[in-house]
């Protein structure tokens, strides 16, 4: 955007009008009286938003009072019609001449970096580059290099802000003030990307603020507007207060009112154009548990694209973060837990973005969950075994077994949990949901991290065994429940603690026939595995004993009416 207004041609328009303007008021107002003037300390001076009004002393000319309040000598005539003094030279004493603010000596000013994300250049005219920090001062002249994924705020002194995005390149053309009444003279020209202004109200102060860059310039009458360089030319989207827009040859073609937006290009000033509507977020936002921050909007009509920022305060001054793309989803990586507020814009066809929303969140995201190992998908078993990966920097952890995916009804509560496992006999047949979070100690405060996602299980019935009883045949046959599908383990053991192991055999079917054993007490037990490869729990060991008993001569079983015939016991 071009700075014309420091052309010779408009300076002189400016002047003319700011005069007649000056002079019109003084007339319609009426003016003071040279009696009421001398009350006026000689040398004094009287400061408020217009400008100055300063009492004469002894020698003073239009002359000499030119040349020490304005920036010129040759405004003296300017003084001279402005304040009714034909003769330069017969000015009472105490006499107070106004000097409007339009002529008052400039002074350099600065502006102060309040907040900053990654990497922030500043470039003064032969000199190195320097990077900036919260902070930082910069100077007219100083040219601002933002990297990708940086971002700055500067401060004017009349808390005005000036925001820099990421991919940006700026330069601080004209940062100065008027004397004694403070009144910012701002220019920013826009060499690529983006810069959003923040300007406080310059009716009071007489203030100027200009964005320029090669083909278009935008003199600020409201408060908060975008300027661009874009494919189509330079974008300006107002959206507070008003904006005159203009290039070179017309610097005040359109004046662009909150809500509206235009293109500069090199074939002229465009129309006015309506910005899109803000977009919505998808509910469930509002509270980010997981360290990859997740959002999803409603599509906007007419938009091609949107940008997303996340930002430490609610005017996005302090952005951290930033998107965009043609997705409704948006996703942000390696932000730490804290409050933030999240910026949507839509963009349309013309690269011009829309009216934004900004809305609040929280990101508590730490200490991360363990991952849930056990149980998975169903059990079949008495006890329940969870199970979860170890964090090295968990003090304990705290498990949540509830009867609804939403944890409205609870079954099991239990913090304080040492070992990343637990154990319990008090869940009967039923579907479950279970969770796991991390809990640290962080200053001597006990912190809760979020849970970890919500797996789901069935308990079943347990496996178990039929009742078996030695019935003196020569082969004894097992048997136990089963289900469609399922393959077994089946062991046989001569202790209880299954160490002593005399069988261990895989079969498709729940049954197990085999050689009679020699008398005694034993043990066995069955696994099953279902169709879809979920391995069960062992069975419950049955204890069984085998007898003794007669037999013929050809090893079969002696029987009686009762049925096989037992040696007495002694």
């Amino acid at each position: 955007m071009l700075h014309s207004p420091l052309s010779d041609t408009r300076t002189s328009m400016t002047f003319k009008l700011i005069c007649s303007l000056a002079l019109f008021l003084i007339l319609a107002l009426g003016q003071s009286s040279a009696a009421e003037k001398l009350k006026g300390a000689p040398g004094s001076i009287k400061i408020d938003a217009a400008g100055i009004t300063y009492y004469a002393q002894e020698r003073d000319t239009l002359i000499t009072i030119a040349k020490q309040f304005t920036a010129s000598t040759n405004n003296w005539e300017a003084l001279g019609k402005l304040n009714q003094i034909g003769n330069d030279r017969a000015i009472p004493i105490g006499y107070g001449i106004l000097i409007p603010v339009e002529l008052l000596v400039e002074e350099a000013s600065q502006a102060t970096v309040v907040a900053l994300a990654g990497n922030v250049k500043a470039i003064q005219a032969g000199s190195t580059e320097t990077n900036l920090a919260v902070g930082s001062i910069v100077y007219e002249g100083n040219q601002i290099n933002t990297e990708k994924n940086s971002f700055v705020t500067f401060a004017l002194p009349d808390d005005s802000r000036v925001s820099v995005p990421s991919n940006s390149q700026v330069s601080l053309s004209k940062l100065r003030m008027t004397k004694y009444v403070k009144s910012p003279r701002t220019l920013i020209k826009l060499v690529q990307g983006r810069v959003e202004s923040r300007v406080s109200p310059l009716n009071n102060n007489k203030g100027r603020f200009e964005v320029s860059s090669p083909l278009a310039i935008a003199g600020v009458r409201g408060t908060h507007f975008r300027v661009g360089v874009n494919d189509n030319g330079i974008a300006n989207e107002v959206l507070e207060g008003g904006v005159a827009v203009g290039n070179k040859e017309k610097p005040n073609a359109i004046v662009l009112p909150a809500g509206q937006g235009n293109i500069v290009s090199s074939a002229g000033v465009g129309k006015a154009i309506d910005l899109l509507p803000a977009p919505s977020l998808l509910d469930g936002f509002q509270l980010q548990e997981r360290p990859s921050l997740q959002f999803a909007i409603n599509p906007v009509p007419n938009a091609i694209s949107y940008r997303a920022q996340i930002a430490k305060d609610a005017n996005v001054q302090n952005v951290i973060a930033e998107n965009m793309g043609q997705d409704l989803r948006f996703k942000f990586d390696g932000i730490s837990d804290g409050q933030y507020f999240i910026r949507i814009t839509a963009i349309d066809k013309n690269q011009l973005e829309g009216i934004p929303s900004t809305t609040a969140f929280t990101l508590k995201a730490r200490p991360e969950p363990p991952f849930l190992l056990h149980p998975k998908h169903k059990v079949r078993a008495t006890n329940v075994d969870f199970k979860w990966t170890q964090s090295s920097e968990a003090k304990s952890y705290h498990l949540q077994v509830a009867t609804d995916a939403t944890f409205k009804q609870i079954v099991l509560d239990q913090a304080n949990i040492d070992a990343a496992e637990f154990s319990t006999g008090a869940l009967g047949i039923h579907q479950y949901f279970w969770r796991v979070a991390s809990v640290i100690e962080k200053n001597g405060v006990v912190d809760q991290g979020p849970y970890s996602p919500v797996q789901s299980f069935n308990v079943l019935p347990p496996q178990s065994m039929n009742t078996f009883a030695d019935n003196g045949e020569n082969q004894i046959n097992f048997s136990w429940p089963a289900e469609p599908g399922q393959s077994f383990l089946v062991q046989l053991s001569s202790d209880a603690d299954f160490k002593k192991l005399l069988l261990s055999k895989e079969l498709d079917q729940p049954n197990l026939t085999i050689p009679r054993p020699e008398a005694g007490t034993y043990y066995i037990r069955v696994r099953a595995t279902d169709a879809d490869r979920i391995i069960g729990s062992f069975s419950k060991p049955q204890k069984f004993d085998i007898v003794l008993r007669w037999t013929t001569s050809s090893g079969e079983p002696l029987n009686s009416g009762s049925g096989a015939v037992q040696p007495n016991k002694q």
